[in-house]
């Protein structure tokens, strides 16, 4: 789908969706950003995000929620969307031990929602987010879409991996071209403040112990936000192919920076950047939770011609530069 001109962004107040839509828009798109603004976490930094966005030329929102099926099919039915990227959801692991519903909800039902609307307005490829947590307990590093992953170790994994199946059965129903992106541990500038950098930083400026899950025996394949939404557009822009297996139009890839860092090396570099020393509160390892993630990008380089390529430090010092700004720190 080389050149989609109007696209459908949902989450567009979200962290990542934020960054997507204004990429589409530095390069001409027209953008429809679409939030619910749950209030998960703070609405404020939602607000603050979609600021950024708003008045730009060929970008429109509207508050939404996706889950309801008669709001939804009347976006797609008036909306004219060449593609679609799919980025709304109920993040976070930990949070699905106490409001199941809520993935449920937001990541089940109204992915539905959205594969309908796309399928009624032939929409020419969506691409939607999984996540690196659908690996589950797989152990083989590092992780590669041809791997397994049938046994999730939390309900949020659990709930994309069943957008990737569902997916895939419209894909062959239908005919409608889906591509899924499993993210590896994604930060950056206006990142989620339930995520490492933005509880690591405000506890260690405030002289706050951080709570290190795991003893610190744990290694993330940390994604810088740039990374990320230059491969969703790139995806965006090539629709899939016959699946091999299948024949569906259908695909998957990894988007990580192909590189397990040690927690202790991430608080290392943070305490550097901040010139403050990190009060550690050793923790076990949390439910739901898996000790190390890293990404083959092999499939993703070899369908793009993209790789991620931010090195840790550099990505943190933007955000620790954004912080700062942000929150006058």
């Amino acid at each position: 789908m080389s050149g989609a001109r109007r696209v459908l962004v949902t989450g567009a107040a979200g962290f990542i969706g934020m960054h997507t839509a204004a990429a589409l828009l530095d390069r001409g798109d027209a953008v429809v950003g679409v939030d619910s603004l749950d209030p998960y976490y703070d609405v404020a930094l939602k607000e603050a995000r979609l600021r950024q966005l708003a008045g730009r030329a060929g970008f429109a929102f509207e508050r939404l929620d996706l889950a309801d099926p008669d709001a939804t099919a009347r976006l797609f039915r008036d909306g004219g969307f060449d593609g679609v990227v799919h980025l709304a959801a109920q993040p976070g692991v930990r949070y699905s031990l106490v409001n199941p519903a809520a993935y449920l909800r937001a990541n089940v039902d109204a992915f539905g929602c959205v594969l309908e609307g796309c399928r009624h307005a032939r929409v020419r490829h969506l691409v939607y987010a999984s996540s690196s947590s659908v690996y589950g307990a797989n152990h083989t590093l590092p992780f590669s879409e041809d791997q397994p992953t049938d046994h999730p170790v939390s309900l949020y994994a659990a709930t994309k991996k069943a957008d990737e199946v569902i997916a895939h059965s419209y894909s062959h129903l239908y005919g409608l071209p889906t591509t899924g992106l499993r993210f590896f541990t994604v930060y950056g500038p206006w990142g989620r403040p339930d995520m490492a950098p933005m509880l690591f930083t405000r506890a260690i400026l405030a002289g706050e112990p951080i709570k290190v899950f795991n003893h610190g025996r744990m290694r993330r394949d940390f994604t810088y936000v740039d990374d990320i939404v230059e491969g969703v557009v790139r995806v965006l822009d090539r629709p899939p192919g016959a699946h091999p297996a299948t024949g569906a139009p259908y695909a998957i890839y990894n988007i990580g920076n192909h590189e397990a860092v040690e927690l202790a090396e991430f608080i290392a570099t943070l305490e550097q950047l901040l010139g403050r020393t990190a009060k550690r509160d050793l923790q076990p390892m949390q439910p739901g939770d898996v000790p190390a993630t890293y990404a083959s990008i092999d499939a993703l380089r070899a369908a793009t011609g993209f790789a991620p390529r931010t090195p840790l430090a550099e990505g943190l010092a933007r955000f620790v530069a954004w912080y700062r700004d942000y929150h006058r720190a």
